[in-house]
Parts: C-alpha cells; sequence; structure tokens
C-alpha cells in the first residue's frame, strides 16, 4: 500500500530528495576531473576517454523528457526509486570495467538513470510546496546540488588520484542506494489532472506557449552557462596554470552556488521573480566579462563565484517557472525544460571547440557575456509579462 500523500504545504525538500540530489550532482561532474588518470589505467588517449563523460551528459540530458512523462503517469517517488537502484548497479558495474569502451557503455546507462533524479526531485517540489514558498524549497534542493558538486570537482580527482578513479565511481553508486531505500517510506503526492495518456501529457505541454518559451531560456542559458563554463579550466591551462590548480580553481564555482543559493533563499519572499532574474543575469555577465579582459587564477576564481551566484539566482527562478507554468503535467514539463538545458549546453560546448582549439579564449568569454545580456532582458520582461497575466 502506497503512503499517504503528503499535504502540498511543506515548506523545504524532504532530506532523502535533497540527498539524493546531492549523489546525483556529486556523480555528474566527478568523472571530468578522472579522465586523465583512466586514461593512463586502461591505456586509452586522453581523447578517447573523453566518451566516458561526453556520453554520460548526453544520456543525462536526452532521457529526460521520458523521466517526465513516466513520473506524470507511474509516481514521482516510484521513478525516483527505480532510477536509484538504476544509477547504483551501472556505477558499480563502472567501477569493474576492464576495458574503456565497456566503461564509456556503462557510464551511459549511469547518467541516464541519473538524469532521473534532480527533475524528478523538482517536480515533488513542485507538487508539494505551496506557490509562495517554492522557490525557497527549489533554493534549498540547488544548495544540496551545489554542494555535491563543489566536492566532485574538489575531490573527485584526487582520490582517483591517491586511491582509485573505481573507488570514485563505488561511492556514489553506493549512496544512490542508500537514497533509494530511504525513499521508500516517502509519500506520493498527488498529482494535478490524475493518470492520463502519454500523448495528453505530450500536448498539454508542447501546446502551451509560456512552456515553450520557458524551454528556450533553458537552452539559451545551458548554452552560455553549461556549455562555455567547462572552458575556464582548458584557458588556465593555456595560460600555462598547472591542471591540478586549474581544477581547484574551478571549485569557486560549486562554492559560489552553495552560498548564493543560500542568499536567494532569503531573497525569495522579497523580491520580485524578475528581480532576482537580473541579478543573475548581471553576474553571468560579469563573471564572463571579467574572463574576457584577462585570463589568469585569481581572475578564472571570481568568474567561477560570479557564475556559480548568476546560477543560482537566474537558474532557480526559471525552475521556479518550469514547475508552475503547466501544473496538470509539471513532470514532463520539469523533464523538458531540463532536456533543453542540457542540448543547449552540448550545442555550445560543441560549436566552441575550435575556438578553444586555437586557443582564442578571451573571444569566447566575450561571446557569452555578451549573449547573457539578451538572455537576461528577454528573461526579466516575459517574467514580468507571465505574472502580469496571471493577475490579470
Amino acid at each position: 500500500m502506497d503512503a499517504p500523500a503528503p499535504p502540498a504545504s511543506l515548506v523545504r525538500p524532504p532530506l532523502g530528495v535533497s540527498a539524493a540530489s546531492f549523489v546525483s550532482s556529486f556523480d555528474r561532474f566527478a568523472v571530468s576531473p578522472m579522465l586523465v588518470v583512466i586514461a593512463t589505467d586502461l591505456g586509452a588517449p586522453l581523447s578517447a576517454s573523453v566518451a566516458a563523460a561526453s556520453g554520460y551528459y548526453l544520456a543525462y540530458g536526452l532521457t529526460q523528457p521520458l523521466w517526465g512523462v513516466l513520473s506524470d503517469r507511474f509516481g514521482r517517488v516510484r521513478v525516483m526509486r527505480g532510477a536509484l537502484f538504476g544509477a547504483a548497479l551501472a556505477g558499480l558495474v563502472s567501477a569493474l570495467m576492464p576495458a574503456l569502451w565497456a566503461l564509456v557503455a556503462a557510464r551511459v546507462v549511469t547518467g541516464a538513470c541519473f538524469g532521473a533524479v534532480i527533475p524528478t526531485g523538482l517536480t515533488y517540489v513542485g507538487d508539494t510546496v505551496r506557490a509562495e514558498a517554492r522557490q525557497r524549497a527549489l533554493t534549498d534542493l540547488m544548495g544540496a546540488a551545489a554542494l555535491g558538486t563543489a566536492l566532485a570537482t574538489g575531490l573527485a580527482g584526487a582520490l582517483a588520484g591517491l586511491v582509485s578513479w573505481r573507488v570514485a565511481f563505488t561511492v556514489p553508486a553506493a549512496c544512490a542506494l542508500a537514497c533509494a531505500l530511504a525513499l521508500r517510506a516517502l509519500p506520493e503526492p498527488r498529482r494535478e489532472g490524475g493518470p492520463a495518456g502519454v500523448a495528453r501529457f505530450l500536448r498539454l505541454v508542447l501546446g502551451h506557449r509560456w512552456a515553450l518559451l520557458v524551454f528556450a531560456l533553458a537552452f539559451t542559458e545551458g548554452a552560455i552557462m553549461l556549455g562555455v563554463m567547462p572552458f575556464l579550466a582548458p584557458a588556465l591551462e593555456h595560460a600555462g596554470v598547472a591542471a591540478a590548480l586549474a581544477g581547484l580553481g574551478i571549485t569557486a564555482y560549486g562554492l559560489g552556488l552553495w552560498a548564493q543559493a543560500k542568499l536567494v533563499k532569503r531573497l525569495s519572499g522579497r523580491w520580485p521573480a524578475p528581480l532576482l532574474m537580473a541579478a543573475g543575469g548581471a553576474q553571468l555577465v560579469a563573471g564572463f566579462a571579467l574572463a574576457a579582459a584577462h585570463v589568469s587564477m585569481v581572475t578564472v576564481a571570481v568568474t567561477a563565484l560570479l557564475l556559480g551566484g548568476g546560477w543560482s539566482f537566474l537558474h532557480s527562478s526559471l525552475q521556479t517557472w518550469a514547475t508552475s507554468v503547466v501544473p496538470q503535467a509539471r513532470g514532463t514539463t520539469v523533464a523538458f525544460f531540463a532536456a533543453a538545458l542540457f542540448v543547449g549546453s552540448a550545442v555550445s560546448s560543441w560549436a566552441a571547440g575550435p575556438l578553444a582549439e586555437e586557443g582564442r579564449y578571451p573571444l569566447l568569454f566575450g561571446l557569452a557575456a555578451a549573449a547573457a545580456l539578451p538572455l537576461t532582458a528577454v528573461a526579466v520582461l516575459t517574467r514580468r509579462r507571465y505574472l502580469l497575466a496571471r493577475t490579470a
């Protein structure tokens, strides 16, 4: 028998959902610092070992719509628990793989499974937290994910170098299993609109003009932030900074994200959403502009802090919008939102590759700063218009 549905009056995400978001974020960001160690251990070129990361990210992003539709049809908790069990198994298999091709296959499956956790957790918050407190609850969830990001970027490479990259895959797999078991007692929320077919959910979401706008904003944000930010560490290495030290500088992103998520939580009840978006967009512009002006350990660390703040303010506001724009198909909406975010990042990183290969990092960061300006303006103006239309 299912646990009773929780009232839609919670003020923060359940501990198990936050823990699962932490583990998912840790696993997603742990692989990049370990690529050199993995390539050396498996006797493969670094360019080939990158597939262990890119395959993970691609599966993580492309499976989002599937998880969203499944959570709308079968329930949030069921989907999270099933995905966590799958991620635990695939993560343990990853740690045992003797060849690169097998490792890449295992990481693709792991990414596909972990891809369900954070979007479904966001949807759970949308189902159970009242609208006026929702952004504060979402920033709590973002804070847990940010802590996982910070620890992964700072510790995964060291753990792989000092112990083994296999241990670095085993730890989040074991934690995913623990989270799946802990979520067993979590009540399944009531979903607006009740059970319905997959086609109905897709029609509701893809036929909603405001939802399509939110997806477009997510695509652009992903292209600017997630697509360009990974080039900060290579830019430092191009400037002569050692690889280990360059990775340490990027850790400031996770720290900034975690700290400013706390600030957003305090301000979200006082500042309107358009003002929070403007504050976040301003930090994105300033951060990339600083890196475009000069690449050094200090400027990149400050840029990483500003990007963490920009993500906290702007992305949490877009997330909140995504959870409320089509409440009858909230899981599908949030999943398409996440998919747009990661597809945008993939397109951007692919397009930025030639500039990075030529060492034209100032131009790359300058283009990101310039693109962040219209993103911020459109997000602020359309969010304000949406709020006015809702209250009219």
